[in-house]
């Protein structure tokens, strides 16, 4: 068994504009970051959301096409609530997203319309801190934006992106994910927690039919203990724990 890491987390860099956050499905960036989201559209940062897909097979008592919809308006209104205006769906198929380069195509689209400095995604390894196993969407969408984050900027891969208008964009300077075993970095979450709380509360269907718990209750605790147990590594400060790649 592989010792815990237990190195002090760095602050994420702050040098940057604007930041595009790609994930599988509504609710990923609430249960992640949104937190940290929260700080920088503070600080008047510009922050985009793309969902790869509706989340439309989340609810087992909801068909795919209603839930889908009502997903969809939960997810606008939360990022609302961290002051997250752009929020596109990509239309993949909730539960069966493929990697490949279909998915890497629509997310390379997606950084050359919204040219980031910083992306945002979600785990991509196979396991939660080798305790869970992850699901395949979030692995697929979590490497595909990692690579989407090269494609974007090469000119000779996915030349057709061009002929629609969307020009290479090689301005990304890191990916960020959250929700790694390997964090290496850190956002204060205190100036953002009470919102990404109110945030992920917005999802309520879907906490609904996940738990028997007060919601708000069930989002507090979640949000606040995962918070306090990056501040371990964090100086003591609550916060949210991203593994940087830099480019």
């Amino acid at each position: 068994m592989t010792e815990p890491n237990t190195t002090e987390l760095q602050p994420l860099p702050d040098d940057w504009q604007r930041a595009l956050a790609v994930v599988a499905h509504p609710d990923d960036l609430e249960y992640g970051c949104s937190a940290a989201v929260a700080a920088w559209t503070d600080a008047g940062r510009e922050v985009a959301y793309v969902l790869a897909t509706s989340g439309e097979a989340g609810i087992d008592t909801l068909d795919p096409a209603t839930c889908g919809r009502l997903r969809e308006r939960e997810q606008r209104a939360s990022a609302a609530v961290v002051g997250v205006t752009a929020v596109e769906f990509l239309g993949h198929r909730d539960g069966v997203i493929e990697y490949g380069p279909a998915l890497r195509r629509d997310i390379a689209a997606a950084i050359r319309r919204h040219r980031p400095e910083l992306v945002i995604t979600l785990n991509h390894r196979d396991t939660w801190g080798g305790v869970a196993w992850n699901t395949p969407d979030h692995v697929a969408v979590g490497r595909a934006t990692l690579d989407a984050a090269s494609d974007a900027g090469n000119r000779w891969i996915f030349p057709e992106l061009a002929e629609q208008g969307l020009q290479s964009w090689n301005g990304v300077r890191w990916v960020a994910v959250a929700g790694s075993s390997r964090p290496t970095h850190a956002v204060d979450a205190r100036p953002g927690l009470e919102r990404a709380v109110y945030s992920l509360l917005e999802h309520r269907t879907y906490i609904e039919a996940l738990t028997d718990q007060d919601p708000e209750a069930y989002a507090r605790a979640f949000l606040t203990s995962n918070a306090e147990a990056t501040g371990e590594r964090f100086g003591g400060t609550p916060a949210v724990a991203f593994e940087l790649f830099s480019r």
